[in-house]
């Protein structure tokens, strides 16, 4: 029996959410095509990159740059790190005052419900959180495979956040400066679930909404691992060969979602910018649905409550706005 800490209710159970496996799937978009020049093949590209965003709030890219080799070399890596003995990780253990490093609950709330799951928090940017000795030091090349993948998922981060500003109608580094910059915040979460007695009585991350700006998911490709509430069914994502799954935010969706066994970077602002529309895309009959707060601010709110599907951040929303 799983300990009655990790039993979820009913209603938010595997057996009572079942997805659907027809032939839906989140639109699969081919980056060959984007370059800065304008052409007709990169205009279409981001066409449908903004129907994607307006549409899903999810979307697959394939031939985005990034070595399918340093693909299968980070999720090998992380794999093998989550299989060491105990005594090793528990050495990259967080604590109560950090959320960096080895650890297996998500929200502090006392009496919480926890997920049946480990994972593994760790900052790439800004540089002045990078911190090498709290990254983990097995298996042999870890840290060198973690900081290659970071760059190469950060500079296609940084093409996407260009692609999203454009269809937007705002200047291509509007969002890249939104988010400070230089100073913009990237962080790295692994999650990895152990064996369960009793699956169907748990889940390994309960559905939530990413709080950043731009999540780039790396899949496992031997298990579907991430599914995605489209009109009100889940849907399971069937994923493309060496493909990364992205969701957007801001001014299209933030979906509610599901994983198991994904490699995350997420893309968010500098910790104390406020957080706030853009002055441009807000009007009379479009008006600001939540009130400013910094990314530090709302960080907190969200770890403090543990994943709660999209409730948290509805809960945030302004007065007359609900």
């Amino acid at each position: 029996m799983i300990p009655d800490r990790y039993v979820k209710p009913l209603s938010d159970r595997p057996s009572s959410n079942r997805p659907e496996n027809g032939d839906s799937n989140i639109p699969i978009i081919d980056l060959t095509g984007l370059t800065d020049d304008e052409t007709e093949l990169s205009r279409s590209t981001m066409d449908q990159i903004s129907s994607a965003c307006r549409d899903w709030g999810f979307f697959q890219v394939v031939n985005h740059g990034v070595s399918p080799g340093l693909m299968d070399q980070a999720r090998e890596t992380w794999r093998s790190f989550f299989h060491l003995p105990m005594e090793i990780k528990q050495a990259y253990a967080n604590s109560p005052k950090t959320y960096e490093g080895y650890g297996s609950r998500l929200g502090i709330e006392k009496g919480a419900i926890l997920d049946w799951s480990d994972y593994y928090y760790l900052h790439y940017l800004p540089l002045t959180l990078k911190d090498y000795n709290k990254w983990p030091g097995s298996p042999d090349c870890c840290r060198e495979v973690i900081d290659e993948y970071g760059k190469e998922l950060v500079k296609l981060g940084g093409r996407i956040m260009k692609v999203l500003s454009i269809n937007l109608g705002l200047n291509e580094s509007h969002l890249q400066n939104a988010f400070g910059g230089e100073n913009i915040g990237a962080c790295l979460r692994v999650n990895f679930y152990p064996k369960c007695p009793q699956p169907d009585l748990t889940l390994g991350l309960s559905s939530h909404s990413d709080p950043g700006g731009l999540t780039i998911l790396l899949p496992d490709h031997e298990v579907p691992g991430l599914q995605v509430r489209k009109d009100g069914r889940w849907i399971t994502v069937k994923p493309a060969r060496h493909a990364f799954i992205v969701l957007s935010n801001a001014n299209y969706k933030s979906v509610e979602h599901r994983v198991i066994g994904i490699i995350g970077i997420f893309l968010q602002p500098k910790s104390d910018i406020p957080i706030k529309p853009v002055k441009e895309l807000v009007s009379a009959d479009k008006p600001a649905l939540y009130p400013p707060m910094t990314f530090d601010e709302y960080r907190l709110f969200i770890r403090l409550n543990g994943p709660k599907g999209k409730s948290q951040v509805e809960a945030l929303k302004s007065p007359g706005c609900h």
